[in-house]
């Protein structure tokens, strides 16, 4: 297949045109640096590889590029676990909605239309809570990235008046050698390590290798369509995540990052981790995914001995 990827240069993104690239796939990636896009992916290695500079928030020449390929692949979007400043909060925005929105108009122009778009979302779409269960079919929350969410989500539902199969994927939190848990990791091998927060929010998360097999079974199957949670069926709290990293590193998990610290690091951004949520793969467990991690101390022990 050719296959048009934004957000390739990023944590999921580079695994995700390795699988690929594996399958001899043609791969065009819109990126708004080619410079560092060649780094990661040198054309000795990456010969299926072709990097495109583009304005994610406007059509310019890459609009051609979506014209003639089988699919469109959008992980696009600002990182969420930042100081929510006024300009970051429009630029997390931004990054998904317009981005999906010219997408999509590229999409509707284009003479020979791709037969799919995977979209990125999350499962911040639910917004938060200690004590709720979340599926697919659960209504939205409303919150910054509840509203985020939904109107990224809208944007890419457009594509169907093209006659295009839409999946939305709503990710959990992304556990690999980078991310979230590498910023986890070196305080507990410092024996300073222990759950953010109260330790009780729920922690929804997913092996990275996990969700680039979602994404590609959601290429290759056109029966998918609709939302499916990127998340494993076994989300957990966070004191069982920092308990489990820390048997797993053979440290203790025995001190508590306070609310207060991640405030003024992170101000808004901190409910990324302080708040949570319980989300379940319905629908993902429906069409019969077979996960590779689906319980988390395997998950951490394949992580820990690559790094």
């Amino acid at each position: 297949m050719k296959i048009v990827i934004t957000g390739a240069t990023g944590f999921v993104g580079t695994r995700l045109v390795e699988r690929l690239n594996q399958e001899e796939h043609k791969i065009v990636i819109l990126t708004r640096n080619p410079d560092k896009a060649n780094k990661i992916f040198p054309q000795s290695v990456f010969p299926n590889v072709a990097n495109l500079k583009y304005n994610p928030t406007s059509l310019k020449e890459w609009e051609s590029s979506i014209d003639g390929c089988d699919a469109v692949i959008n992980l696009a979007g600002e990182p969420i676990a930042e100081r929510w400043t006024k300009e970051h909060k429009k630029a997390i925005l931004e990054s998904r909605q317009l981005t999906t929105k010219n997408i999509v108009e590229a999409i509707t122009k284009a003479n020979s239309k791709p037969s799919v778009l995977i979209n990125a979302s999350a499962i911040g779409y639910y917004g938060t809570s200690e004590t709720s269960t979340f599926n697919e079919d659960s209504p939205s929350g409303n919150d910054f990235l509840a509203e985020v969410c939904q109107k990224w989500e809208a944007e890419a539902k457009k594509v169907k008046d093209a006659g295009v199969r839409l999946v939305i994927l709503r990710i959990g939190i992304v556990l690999e050698n980078g991310g979230a848990l590498a910023k986890m990791i070196p305080p507990f091998k410092l024996f300073a390590g222990g759950p953010l927060g109260s330790g009780n929010q729920w922690f929804s998360w997913i092996h990275r290798e996990d969700l680039v097999s979602l994404i590609m079974e959601s290429l290759k199957r056109s029966d998918l369509e609709g939302v499916y949670n990127a998340t494993s069926p076994n989300p957990v709290k966070m004191r069982q995540l920092c308990e489990t990293l820390g048997e797993v590193l053979n440290r203790p998990s025995w001190l508590p990052v306070p609310d207060f610290a991640l405030e003024l690091l992170l101000g808004d951004g901190s409910k990324v981790v302080l708040e949570g949520q319980e989300v379940l793969p319905k629908r993902t467990q429906s069409i019969g995914f077979e996960y590779k991690y689906p319980t988390l101390k395997p998950a951490i022990k394949d992580i820990l001995e690559k790094m």
